[in-house]
């Protein structure tokens, strides 16, 4: 009977290793199809995947080279804007001014937002007028409007957005100051981050360790409401949740976000761009990738 059961162990313990080695070997051969994909447009990319729940499948590429954030580092002034709130600081239904004149943080000379190169009209009638500090919050995230993130770092801080980011683990993300600040641009002052960093704070946001669960859940649900989905979400299912934010400036473009399926499960996904030749094309392969990061989650259920 010892043997027999000895014997079934063995068994057991080979199938089990037969079963994580495949497993290993699927995740090598997605390492080389996104390379692959990657290889056939001219730019260079990072990627960060992480299952959540389940470090086996987690694919890194190029995770921790620093790239321009762009319209990424909108995510961390958000998690702050809910930190400072969650501490007493405001409510997020308090009244704020909507004021176009910033500050650049090379002189402290003024600089400000111009309409018709920012994402989101609707703030802009807004100039003078007092709404709330949610209703700030929501167009940085879902439309992008750099006046909004500019309003909200002058309320909340670029300086304390970055060590709320180095709280959470991530290390190399910076938040220097607000979009635009030319003189800052040209000195080199610029916001960057990793695929890394960025999946840090969404595996954060989705585990409902960035600030607080409340707080976490409406966050993802802002996340959640992204205007613009050609880039992980594109090729995905109608039915799968993406809460995510993208970036894009000339040669780049990023998006960095949580995939929720509709049985629960959930992963980290963040692919970066940089010196794209093609922004089409680059659009396009990142959105190739995240299908086939997918399908292969997909293929763990069957």
């Amino acid at each position: 009977m010892k043997q027999f059961l000895f014997l079934s162990s063995l068994i057991l313990g080979i199938m089990g290793c037969s079963h994580t080695s495949n497993q290993m070997d699927d995740l090598e051969v997605l390492r080389t199809e996104i390379q692959q994909a990657f290889s056939e447009v001219e730019g260079d990319f990072g990627l960060a995947f992480k299952y959540l729940g389940n470090d086996n499948h987690s694919l890194y590429i190029n995770e921790r080279e620093n790239f321009h954030a762009a319209s990424t580092m909108k995510t961390p002034v958000m998690i702050e804007v809910y930190k400072q709130a969650a501490a007493g600081k405001f409510m997020l239904t308090d009244s704020i001014l909507v004021h176009n004149e910033f500050k650049s943080i090379i002189d402290g000379s003024p600089y400000s937002m111009e309409l018709g190169v920012d994402s989101e009209e609707e703030l802009y009638h807004q100039i003078g007028n007092k709404t709330t500090i949610y209703d700030i919050v929501y167009p940085m995230i879902t439309r992008s409007s750099n006046l909004a993130t500019n309003i909200l770092i002058d309320m909340v801080g670029a300086e304390n957005t970055t060590n709320t980011m180095r709280d959470l683990g991530a290390k190399d993300i910076q938040v220097l100051r607000g979009v635009e600040d030319q003189k800052a641009y040209d000195a080199g002052k610029n916001n960057t981050t990793t695929a890394y960093d960025l999946l840090v704070i969404m595996e954060a946001i989705a585990t409902q360790t960035a600030v607080d669960p409340h707080a976490d859940q409406e966050m993802f649900k802002v996340l959640a409401d992204q205007h613009f989905r050609d880039l992980i979400p594109a090729d995905l299912p109608e039915e799968i949740t993406v809460a995510h934010k993208t970036g894009f400036i000339t040669g780049v473009q990023h998006d960095s976000g949580i995939v929720r399926l509709p049985d629960g499960r959930q992963y980290v996904l963040v692919i970066l761009s940089k010196n794209l030749n093609d922004s089409t094309q680059g659009k396009q392969v990142i959105a190739k990738v995240s299908r086939k990061i997918y399908d292969y989650i997909n293929s763990l259920s069957s």
